[in-house]
């Protein structure tokens, strides 16, 4: 397996490039990929979250280093996101995660519509300060583990569905999705341990590599086309969702 290794730094590449430049999606890009490989689903979800403690973490100091994190929002999103995150991973073969993606991205759907309706109107020259961040934060973190992602799908659409500066709501989440992701596969280490680290060498390898640029390209976009990106994409991925599970059946 280590010779695939060069393709793993790929899937991670341009899974973080997705994710560090909009906020979202790393989990659902690279765990999708891996399953398309024949990888077993509970093996992908703890290999991807492996690498996230790493890819999270060159992504937020990046943010960080370009001026794109609100530190009193990341602190009332990391601490409720690390508690989440434990119970879900904790949790997860209690809960039926399965049966809740239809509900959860029915809501993302309406969301990332009302994101790109927010994009295209005129916005307020103060963005508003965000609600009710712990529960959401909360939320986040236990849908991240239990759906193998979601951190930044749920948290990073919702804010902006708030009217957060998009800048400043990406370079955030990013930065406490590390601390989330840490707490996961803590978890996970703990209670299923980890396996396949070819995988999770490549994802590493080729995250760390992206996580500047997108970072940089976050920082220079302007606010508008971030939030129609982030619309489209948050849209896109929950009608995938809803129609895989429309076509699976009962």
């Amino acid at each position: 397996m280590w010779d695939d290794v060069l393709l793993y730094v790929i899937i991670g590449f341009v899974a973080q490039m997705i994710d560090g430049a909009i906020g979202m999606a790393y989990g659902v890009t690279a765990t999708s990929v891996l399953l398309g490989l024949g990888v077993p689903p509970a093996t992908a979800s703890a290999c991807v979250h492996a690498a996230e403690t790493f890819t999270t973490g060159a992504s937020g100091l990046a943010h960080w280093r370009f001026g794109n994190v609100d530190r009193k929002l990341l602190l009332r999103l990391a601490i409720p996101g690390m508690i989440g995150g434990a119970i879900g991973a904790y949790a997860l073969s209690e809960l039926p995660g399965e049966a809740l993606k239809p509900f959860i991205s029915a809501y993302l759907l309406l969301l990332g519509a009302f994101i790109v309706w927010k994009a295209l109107a005129a916005r307020p020259i103060e963005a508003p300060t965000p609600r009710a961040v712990g529960p959401l934060g909360l939320f986040g973190g236990v849908l991240d583990a239990i759906g193998g992602g979601g951190w930044g799908l749920t948290v990073t659409s919702t804010l902006l569905g708030q009217g957060a500066t998009p800048r400043y709501a990406i370079g955030s989440v990013n930065l406490a999705e590390f601390f989330v992701t840490l707490t996961i596969s803590t978890t996970f280490f703990l209670t299923v341990g980890l396996s396949l680290w070819p995988i999770i060498a490549g994802l590493i390898i080729g995250g760390v590599i992206a996580a500047p640029f997108a970072a940089l390209a976050t920082k220079h976009i302007p606010d508008k086309v971030l939030m129609l990106l982030v619309g489209c994409v948050v849209v896109l991925l929950s009608l995938r969702t809803i129609l895989m599970e429309l076509a699976s059946g009962p």
